[in-house]
């Protein structure tokens, strides 16, 4: 089964300009059409971005972090949320990739297998990068006012994330 599914993905790739072609689309002209709007998106889409990756490097560099995980710890590590994953759950819905490092930091420093590392695996599995979505998405499309998005996202993250510290406590019996 394993020497099919290497064979899949070429496939499919040599099969959609061959329907194309068989249905007489001018597969180039369409495709570089296609990466027209692409650029388009791209330029659309990148002021925002930029902002984002700016404001969650200013967070990260103004030492705002340290201070909310260092005040918020004493109260999270009570409800059995360490407060080693602090700074994932507040970077989750900023950014995925300032988050996807924090995990695998932790990853490495716990390991896979603790408490600490499945909380991690848990969190980020169930929660979404809502502000980075929203202002990419939003601003690729021209949406100015997000009206309930924001709240409806946030909210969901902070569920997902409670949601994942009472399953794990479970999980080991705590």
């Amino acid at each position: 089964m394993s020497g099919l599914s290497s064979y899949v993905i070429p496939l499919v790739i040599m099969l959609i300009p061959l329907v194309g072609l068989v249905r007489g689309v001018n597969v180039y002209e369409v495709f570089v059409e296609g990466a027209k709007h692409g650029i388009k998106t791209v330029v659309n889409i990148l002021p925002y971005l930029i902002a984002m990756l700016l404001a969650v490097n200013m967070f990260k560099a103004s030492g705002a972090m340290d201070i909310i995980v260092n005040t918020l710890g004493r109260f999270t590590s009570v409800i059995g949320f360490p407060a080693q994953v602090l700074p994932l759950a507040i970077l989750r819905p900023l950014s995925g990739g300032a988050s996807l490092g924090v995990a695998v930091g932790l990853m490495r420093e716990y390991g896979p297998d603790s408490y600490i590392g499945v909380l991690t695996s848990m969190i980020y599995g169930s929660s979404e990068t809502t502000l980075y979505v929203l202002s990419v998405y939003f601003g690729a499309v021209g949406i100015k006012r997000m009206r309930y998005a924001l709240v409806a996202g946030l909210v969901s993250d902070v569920i997902g994330i409670l949601a994942s510290c009472l399953i794990v406590r479970l999980m080991f019996g705590m």
